[in-house]
């Protein structure tokens, strides 16, 4: 079990976000894109996808996914970016603050009329990423205003399904990576990221301690009025594996999802990973510790008990090149809690 401490969760929580801030593996030279090529071809959600020229008029949508761009020196290659409300966690903890700064912010809709003014002839996105059915906004409605759309690997729907995830959430992010290489003519670049992120994930791994004595975790996002979480093919649960937890929702064959206070009560995770979208008062950190203890199901559990709370802006966790970063984090603080 994790060795007992008075509840530090503000402190903890305040913590390990700065810590993830200045960690995100970052490459100072400009990428040095080769210029216009040919036709590109590569495989997106596991269907081919033809990419006509270089593009040159990127609109992405979600703080992630825009710093993957920024990762692999793109800003250039960007017309501008949506995002939701309270990016400006993510924005003033990221490591890409100055190329937030330099690209043009779209505003919080991504919507046809914003996509359609800023005239894309890429469009980088994700079901529930951006892409949804009800808005009209989806790859196919990207190819009939004459753009290509790319999607986000983990958010990838299953065949026949709604359901998203496809392969595991590090894999996505390394094929997303290679794909854009690919397509913007950095190959050398996206491959420099992917071989520092593989070697940054295999040393936190390294320390992971076995499988009997891996802490119980649960990724907490939100609730309204069940709990949003995490499934086995979003990015929290290979951040919780890797760094030497077990998601108490490794189960559920799907990404972020909702579960019930009932099931997550009865798994008595020992430690609780708190989204941290910076969005109003009633979503800080601080609010989420406090509906987590005074919700009568989880507050007999061991983490809530035990004050065992970490955050992480939601830049984090989901897909994006701050991934390794956050492992490297989490296995430090579980480390720090005796596992």
């Amino acid at each position: 079990m994790i060795t007992h401490r008075r509840p530090r969760a503000a402190l903890a929580a305040l913590a390990v976000t700065l810590l993830v801030a200045g960690c995100g593996a970052r490459i100072d030279e400009p990428a040095a894109p080769s210029g216009t090529v040919g036709t590109v071809d590569v495989t997106n959600c596991g269907v081919p996808l033809s990419i006509p020229h270089t593009p040159t008029r990127v609109v992405t949508n979600d703080t992630g996914i825009t710093e993957m761009m920024f990762a692999l020196g793109l800003a250039d290659r960007m017309v501008g970016y949506t995002t939701y409300e309270g990016k400006d966690r993510d924005v003033d903890s990221s490591p890409w603050r100055s190329e937030f700064a330099s690209t043009r912010s779209l505003g919080t809709a991504f919507t046809r009329e914003v996509i359609q003014a800023a005239a894309p002839d890429f469009v980088f996105a994700g079901w529930n990423y951006g892409f949804k059915e009800s808005t009209g906004v989806t790859p196919e409605w990207i190819r009939s205003i004459g753009a290509t759309p790319y999607q986000l690997t983990e958010a990838c729907r299953q065949p026949g399904t709604t359901r998203r995830g496809v392969e595991r959430p590090l894999d996505a992010l390394y094929d997303d990576l290679d794909n854009l290489g690919s397509v913007f003519g950095v190959r050398d670049r996206a491959t420099t990221l992917i071989d520092g992120y593989r070697a940054e994930v295999a040393r936190a791994a390294a320390g992971a301690p076995p499988a009997d004595r891996r802490a119980r975790v649960f990724l907490f996002d939100s609730a309204d009025p069940s709990p949003f979480t995490s499934g086995r093919n979003a990015g929290p649960d290979e951040i919780i594996e890797k760094a030497g937890g077990t998601n108490i929702f490794h189960g559920l064959d799907d990404s972020w999802t909702s579960v019930s206070w009932e099931a997550a009560a009865q798994a008595d995770p020992e430690v609780i990973v708190i989204v941290d979208y910076g969005a109003g008062p009633s979503n800080t950190v601080q609010a989420k510790i406090d509906a987590l203890r005074s919700q009568p199901l989880m507050a007999g559990t061991t983490a809530v008990r035990e004050g065992n709370f970490v955050a992480f802006p939601y830049a984090a966790l989901v897909e994006s090149p701050r991934n390794p970063a956050t492992i490297t984090a989490l296995a430090a603080y579980l480390r720090g809690k005796g596992r």
